[in-house]
């Protein structure tokens, strides 16, 4: 008997341990910051063009846009950047996990310098947006979704928008493709986004806690469950991806240790509408534009002059170099 009550013992304590662990991980993941992290070593080498970027955008003249959502007082926060010239041509770029909307001041500057409207969200539990939780973009996708019904207001129903993302964003505009767009929706264009929340998480579980999935990775979609209204499997970028019908270009880093080259190919491949795919030589995570900004805008160029500028051509094609 005194055995058994060991055993229970020891099972409970065991279990206490697993849920507070899982409960450790889903804040770690999941609870909004209020900073920006430091860039890694590897990427120290690119700060001085990258404040370059950020000063251009605070000296840029610029709009604040919001809307609230249910359950928060504070609003959903964007900046809008005019094009120079009067465009009808809006690019919404949506930025990287912990990052904001001025974290993309990099990607902001090329779009305005090719003649764009630039809007610049703040995604949920990021920046000056609402939301005590990150969402990795399932609840984002939705807010994008006014974004658009805001541009159309402010530009008109002529106006010609591209979705733009890298990392966490590359997967919130993909995700988005497989909401009901307007036609003013052309294209979009996913930088290193992960092919699935569920998959993504479990790769982080094991390359950088030395996790396994299970029991940690059913605890921390059931807390995400009770806080945000999901289970984790439903962040699907493929499953979202395999109701787009618009155009799509997907950018990774050949040497992406963070979110696995091989979601390239399995979100390129969930789709069945006119699609491109460039692989980056000795890319790592997010690295892509850095790498080369002059070839980088020529692979975008290249992809906009088929799909989103007059008179767009159709097809399917893959490069890498």
């Amino acid at each position: 008997m005194k055995n058994k009550n060991i055993i229970v013992e020891s099972l409970a304590v065991a279990a206490a341990a697993t849920g507070l662990a899982s409960e450790y991980l889903f804040k770690k993941a999941f609870a909004r910051v209020d900073y920006v992290p430091e860039t890694s070593d590897a990427k120290q080498k690119y700060a001085t063009k990258y404040w370059e970027c950020v000063d251009w955008f605070k000296k840029k003249p610029k709009e604040h846009w919001t809307f609230g959502i249910p359950g928060e007082t504070e609003q959903m926060s964007a900046y809008y950047l005019p094009a120079t010239t009067e465009s009808q041509q809006v690019v919404i770029i949506s930025h990287g996990y912990k990052g904001n909307g001025e974290t993309m001041a990099n990607y902001a500057r090329m779009f305005s310098q090719m003649g764009f409207n630039v809007l610049l969200p703040d995604d949920r539990g990021h920046g000056e947006s609402a939301g005590k939780y990150i969402s990795f973009g399932w609840l984002d996708r939705l807010d994008y979704l006014k974004w658009i019904q805001k541009i159309n207001a402010r530009i008109g129903v002529n106006a010609q928008i591209l979705l733009f993302g890298v990392s966490m964003g590359a997967a919130t505009v993909a995700m988005l493709t497989g909401e009901s767009l307007p036609p003013q929706v052309k294209c979009t264009i996913a930088d290193c986004g992960y092919s699935s929340i569920d998959e993504e998480l479990t790769y982080l579980l094991k390359q950088q806690f030395h996790l396994p999935r299970y029991p940690f990775y059913p605890l921390v979609s059931t807390i995400n469950h009770h806080r945000l209204g999901y289970y984790l499997h439903s962040v699907s970028t493929t499953a979202q991806l395999k109701k787009n019908t618009k155009p799509i270009f997907f950018i990774h880093g050949e040497k992406d240790a963070y979110v696995p080259v091989k979601m390239a190919y399995e979100n390129y491949y969930a789709t069945s509408a006119p699609k491109e795919l460039w692989i980056v030589k000795d890319a790592t995570h997010a690295e892509s534009f850095w790498k080369d900004p002059e070839s980088y805008q020529r692979h975008l160029n290249k992809f906009l002059e088929r799909y989103y500028y007059e008179n767009p051509k159709n097809g399917v094609e893959s490069n890498e170099d």
